[in-house]
């Protein structure tokens, strides 16, 4: 099995997180491609932002979705999903709905962990389309300044434990999702300092694309989620105007 995981932002760093948490997660026999963006910013803040991870994600879905069996969009807010999923004919997993997914199978209600003040509005939309609003007990998020994208876990770890345990204590979440790609493989580090479970939305991603995988759906052929008709487009890089045109390789 292989999967393509796409960091939609430009961070390195944030990358090398991303993939050692993923390679804990899988199977031993499943390969994984890490992919980070060449254009758009360092983290994903807004709505905006959001916007340009998107464009950034289905570049390099297009480029190289087609060797592989599931994607995985390692952002918290799965900029671009629902577009990609159109496109793309194979399984196509955000960190927000697999964070989720996790999450209510863990407890009733659960409270995300944030790294910034400015993106808690966005992350209540997202459990919002999500349709799981009612069973968001909190946003919690990080107030001090980063210092490093890279560096939030070292940073501010004792932190954002404490967040965690005030969501548990004020808010009575029953489950904890820390949220976001740099926050990627934190779960694993202080889960016995937690007493209720603790989500990564890493890990959960890659366990549920990896399911999916196995399932092997085929991609949909009318719905809402049937590819974009064919029609003419201009100045798009040569990747998209191929996945458009439905002109992809073999795998």
């Amino acid at each position: 099995m292989k999967l393509l995981i796409i960091n939609p932002n430009i961070s390195t760093s944030v990358s090398d997180l991303i993939e050692a948490e993923a390679r804990r997660a899988a199977n031993a026999e499943t390969q994984i491609t890490m992919c980070t963006a060449e254009l758009g910013v360092a983290y994903i803040e807004t709505r905006f932002e959001a916007l340009i991870g998107g464009y950034a994600a289905a570049i390099m879905a297009a480029q190289q979705a087609h060797l592989h069996d599931a994607v995985i969009i390692a952002a918290f807010g799965d900029p671009g999903i629902d577009g990609l999923r159109e496109a793309m004919n194979i399984p196509v997993v955000g960190l927000t709905e697999a964070a989720l997914a996790s999450a209510c199978l863990l407890g009733q209600r659960f409270s995300i962990i944030a790294i910034s003040p400015r993106i808690t509005a966005w992350y209540r939309e997202c459990v919002e389309r999500n349709g799981l609003i009612s069973r968001l007990a909190s946003i919690r998020s990080l107030e001090e300044p980063l210092r490093d994208i890279g560096t939030v876990q070292t940073d501010h770890a004792e932190r954002l434990v404490q967040l965690c345990e005030a969501a548990i204590e004020h808010d009575r979440a029953d489950v904890i999702i820390l949220a976001g790609a740099p926050l990627a493989g934190l779960a694993r580090q202080v889960k016995d300092r937690i007493p209720v479970p603790v989500v990564d939305g890493v890990s959960s991603a890659v366990c549920h694309a990896q399911s999916l995988a196995i399932l092997a759906p085929h991609g949909a052929t009318k719905g809402s989620f049937a590819a974009p008709p064919i029609k003419p487009n201009q100045g798009l890089p040569d990747a998209l105007s191929r996945l458009l045109a439905r002109d992809q390789p073999a795998q």
